[in-house]
């Protein structure tokens, strides 16, 4: 029995704990549970031991991560709820765990894709001291282009997007040096192919960088594509096609997603997406980009950086999933800059005029609210209108596990725990979570640490702070004000505003007034900020600190008492007083 002594919901830690170091297969019920009475009666062969759930449910939800019930434990080990189970019993899991029959699998871990999350999950189990493998395999894109490992923030990603975004931040600044006294007779111009050359230079190093990373750890690295073809076994196929076979006592799922495409003639042929245009060899020229994606956005703001002539064309909003608010200033500075915006439109058909590098497409369009139809000619287009989860070529049907069929994305319990107990998923591929690598990087470790290490703590997916690398960059943290909106209701939120003027802008004289700042309060909970926004210069690296501050649980009086660094774009965080519910003017008029 629990010592005496002990809080209420500690002396039902201790009777679980006690119920399952005692307990063969120990389930925990209600008696007027369907799912439960299924399940007993499979379970009627293995024996075991039943108690009522009801008064355990909150404190295995801690334990578990599962709520409901049944909630079944065999020998010690958690199995899950009536589906988990019934899969565990047809795989022959729950004899294994009962009698404590291991089978003698090749690695203790398996982790299919090797990107960051991946990696990151492999080399923690490794350091564990389990025995892990990698496998990474990049499918060519319809233009040809592969890559090495790393997954897409190091090759096709972050990595590359941040230093070309940063070559077109060199272009501005070379603009504004000049005002700034620097005086220099040569025509400035810029060659695509020094930067693609030293950007990709750049990235070789850091595929070399994890291979030997890889190897140090003793981690099994294979260049080979992934299927299961039982539950606890893949086929391993290389890129001379040829076949190797493995099996693992448990699963990471890591594979992460590539761009979608629109399903219009000649858009395979004739189009490139962010998987190529990084190493494309030549420089793109009058580029239409399809989409409003960040990566659209991203793409197009840098492309348009390096003096191109850029065109985006939007079916709907810009950002979906971002503040609007922050979203639309983010686009109407693009615009002001030269960046072209064809707004509701969709291209219908892709059609090469003329072979190159570039060299000459006719795109096809239609209006999404009238029967208009425009046609328009550009040297390269690039797609850009979400991605997909690869998940529906890895034979995940044999192994059992559950995919939401209209997007291949994998459900998850708060531990990245699949429908089958020994699979789990991790980064861009599950549901309703944050497509970002450091996400999946947390993810990957803490995964690996439960798994391997005895630890409870898990990913904690609320107040991630992320930038969108714009020309003028936008960095966010937490609600946007639509979803504190639509959570807290419009009466309890305030939302203070102001836009400024970075001095380092003044004596160039651009963007008087162009940069946004808001934070999005909670009156009900002493005006604590639940949404963080900025629209300026340096967005990740303001927006970094006020993450940890947010995690923290910042309130606005907080912030106002907290001196700023002068003169700097984060103070101004310091001194917002103007909401939005005043209407006041928020025009800053200097330091």
């Amino acid at each position: 029995m629990p010592p005496p002594g002990l809080s209420r919901r500690e002396q039902l830690q201790a009777r679980i704990k006690e119920l399952i170091e005692s307990s063969g297969v120990l389930v925990f019920s209600k008696s007027y549970c369907p799912y439960c009475v299924t399940l007993m009666l499979v379970l009627l062969m293995y024996g075991f031991s039943l108690e009522d759930g009801p008064e355990y449910q909150e404190v295995l939800l801690e334990m578990t991560g599962q709520r409901t019930v049944p909630n079944v434990f065999v020998n010690k080990t958690h199995v899950g709820g009536c589906d988990k189970t019934m899969q565990a019993h047809s795989d022959g899991l729950l004899q294994k765990l009962l009698t404590g029959d291991k089978e003698d699998y090749e690695y203790d871990l398996i982790v299919i894709g090797g990107g960051s999350g991946g990696l990151a999950c492999s080399k923690e189990a490794a350091a564990l001291g389990k025995k892990a493998m990698v496998l990474d395999y990049v499918v060519p894109t319809p233009k040809g282009t592969t890559w090495g490992l790393g997954g897409t923030c190091v090759n096709v990603g972050c990595i590359p997007k941040k230093l070309m975004h940063q070559t077109a931040l060199l272009g501005t600044a070379l603009q504004d040096s000049r005002k700034f006294g620097w005086e220099f007779d040569e025509t400035v111009k810029h060659n695509w192919d020094t930067m693609k050359t030293a950007v990709n230079n750049y990235i070789a190093s850091l595929n070399w960088g994890y291979r030997v990373q890889l190897r140090d750890k003793n981690v099994t690295y294979m260049n080979s594509y992934a299927e299961f073809v039982e539950p606890h076994k893949i086929k391993a196929t290389n890129k001379r096609g040829k076949e190797t076979f493995h099996t693992a006592a448990k699963f990471v799922l890591a594979t992460g997603e590539r761009p979608r495409y629109l399903g219009i003639p000649g858009e395979k042929e004739c189009c490139i997406t962010s998987d190529d245009l990084f190493s494309l060899p030549y420089c793109p020229g009058k580029t239409l980009v399809v989409g409003a994606s960040y990566v659209a956005l991203e793409c197009g703001g840098f492309l348009a950086g390096l003096g191109l002539d850029v065109t985006i064309m939007v079916r709907s909003i810009l950002l979906r999933g971002f503040d609007q608010d922050m979203a639309n200033r983010a686009g109407a500075h693009m615009e002001e800059h030269g960046v072209k915006f064809i707004r509701r439109f969709v291209p219908t058909k892709v059609e090469e005029l003329e072979k190159g590098e570039p060299g000459r497409l006719k795109v096809t369009a239609k209006s999404t609210e009238t029967d208009e139809v425009i046609e328009g000619e550009y040297n390269t287009v690039l797609i850009a209108v979400g991605r997909n989860a690869c998940t529906s070529k890895i034979g995940l049907d044999k192994a059992g596990v559950k995919v939401n069929e209209k997007n291949g994305k994998i459900p998850v319990n708060d531990e990245e725990q699949t429908n089958v107990p020994h699979i789990y998923a991790i980064g861009d591929i599950l549901e309703g979570k944050l497509e970002l690598t450091p996400v999946a990087i947390q993810a990957g470790k803490l995964l690996a640490r439960r798994l391997f290490g005895g630890s409870s703590v898990k990913c904690d997916y609320v107040n991630v702070p992320t930038t969108v690398f714009t020309p003028l960059e936008y960095g966010s943290c937490g609600l946007s004000e639509e979803k504190a909106t639509e959570l807290y209701g419009q009466d309890n939120i305030e939302v203070f505003h102001t836009l400024f003027w970075p001095l380092e802008f003044t004596v160039p004289n651009r963007d008087n007034n162009k940069c946004y700042a808001k934070i999005i309060c909670n009156k009900l909970d002493s005006d604590r900020v639940v949404g963080f926004h900025y629209l300026g210069p340096n967005a990740g690296e303001v927006t970094q600190g006020f993450g940890a501050a947010i995690k923290c649980g910042l309130t606005k009086e907080q912030l106002d008492s907290t001196i700023g660094i002068h003169p700097t774009c984060a103070e101004i965080f310091t001194t917002m007083h103007v909401t939005k519910q005043s209407g006041e003017d928020v025009t800053q008029a200097g330091c």
